[in-house]
């Protein structure tokens, strides 16, 4: 079954349809090489369907997010920032110095809700989370500087 079928049954399974505008949405997403934002898959999908707005592309998003297929993060700046992720919980360490990202561990995230849960019996949902701070070549330079 192609990544386009499977897409079409999790759509049908879920309640939605299958529109052209959510399956050119999707494929932006999904073929997008990292974070994106909604005005770039605006852009993207208006290249093949000039009809498209980007109140349906925020819509068909927070449609994704529901389904967790699609994550929305804060990464820094003024936008926030949509991923494919499938089902596939990942975070990210951002840098304030030098704007780089770093993967975090899933795991870390996961003893921290389950010591939430333990401590507050509160169940946390951390799909995908962007902690900011600073890498260790930008500390170091840091030090040197002030040294």
């Amino acid at each position: 079954m192609s990544c386009e079928d499977q897409i079409i049954e999790r759509l049908k399974e879920s309640g939605h349809r299958p529109t052209p505008q959510r399956m050119m949405i999707l494929s932006a997403l999904r073929h997008a090489p990292g974070h994106v934002t909604a005005g770039e898959v605006l852009e993207q999908v208006k290249e093949s369907y000039s009809f498209i707005d980007l109140s349906t592309v925020y819509r068909t998003l927070d449609m994704l997010k529901q389904m967790r297929l699609v994550s929305e993060t804060h990464m820094g700046g003024d936008q926030h920032t949509y991923e494919w992720i499938d089902q596939v919980r990942h975070h990210h360490l951002v840098c304030q110095g030098c704007e780089g990202v770093a993967l975090l561990d899933q795991e870390l995230l996961q003893s921290l809700g389950e010591n939430i849960l333990e401590t507050y019996g509160f169940e946390v949902d951390i799909d995908h989370l962007a902690v900011f701070g600073h890498c260790s070549s930008c500390r170091d330079s840091d030090d040197e500087g002030g040294s």
